[in-house]
């Protein structure tokens, strides 16, 4: 499973410090990275964007997560537009989807502290101490570490699962009800089908965006294997199963709500 990691730096030099040695412990196989972003608290508590690579699909996690801190913490939410197709940026929802908790939020809002800079960023590693010993080197790198662990599935299964049952009780009541109230009814029968649908799409879409992020991160660890020694192939190949398997998890969950929505539409 992947990490946020989030390093707080006492200005901008060091942050790029940082990123730059998030890119040679990548070359050397002890990470992999994905995406960073180099963010700034400003004297007046608001949060701006100075820096941010990998746009596409392999960093739309990094996006994500930057811009709901953004929103979260401090604004403007704008400074984070433009990392990734389909991404929705600035929200607590988005933070919630990343699996981020209140205890990462916290602990960032206290080491974040005003006029410094911090670099987010989306890593696969099996050991914590080349990434934590790279950044005390740098000078004042305090590292912050969440699990990226997504839930959009899980949301969208609720709510697929709250409009079915709606829908459900909209018809029966429509079955009950007398002729001069039917036409109310229908068309109340009518808005959740069409919320139903609009859950549809947007299952399709979340589908398409997870194959597209996991195949990008795949095509980039495999570009890393093919350049890495044998001890760190290993673990890269290792990271590539991991991630393959994950997807697949994923994308089944978000294919059943998918397929339930559609169910219940043509029920309906």
């Amino acid at each position: 499973m992947n990490k946020f990691i989030l390093v707080v730096f006492p200005n901008e030099e060091k942050a790029y410090e940082g990123t730059r040695a998030l890119h040679q412990l990548h070359n050397e196989g002890s990470i992999s990275l994905y995406g960073t972003t180099v963010i700034k608290r400003e004297e007046d508590g608001s949060l701006s964007v100075k820096q941010r690579e990998d746009q596409g699909p392999v960093g739309m996690g990094v996006g994500a997560l930057t811009g709901g801190l953004i929103g979260l913490l401090g604004g403007p939410v704008g400074g984070a537009i433009g990392f990734g197709a389909g991404t929705l940026l600035g929200s607590l929802q988005d933070l919630y989807d990343l699996g981020v908790d209140q205890d990462f939020i916290n602990e960032v809002s206290q080491k974040f502290a005003a006029g410094k800079t911090a670099m987010v960023a989306e890593v696969s590693e099996d050991w914590v101490t080349p990434l934590d010993t790279r950044m005390e080197a740098i000078g004042g790198g305090t590292v912050v570490r969440e699990w990226r662990d997504d839930f959009v599935h899980e949301r969208t299964q609720r709510r697929i699962d709250a409009l079915k049952a709606d829908l459900a009780r909209r018809k029966e009541e429509h079955a009950k009800t007398k002729a001069d109230m039917q036409a109310k009814v229908s068309k109340r029968v009518d808005e959740v089908r069409e919320k139903l649908k609009k859950d549809a799409e947007k299952a399709r879409e979340r589908l398409e965006q997870h194959k597209k992020e996991a195949d990008a991160k795949i095509a980039k660890l495999q570009e890393q294997a093919s350049k890495a020694n044998a001890d760190a192939k290993a673990k890269i190949n290792k990271r590539i199963a991991e991630m393959r398997a994950d997807q697949e998890k994923r994308a089944g969950k978000l294919k059943q709500a998918l397929d339930q929505t559609q169910e219940a539409i043509k029920a309906a």
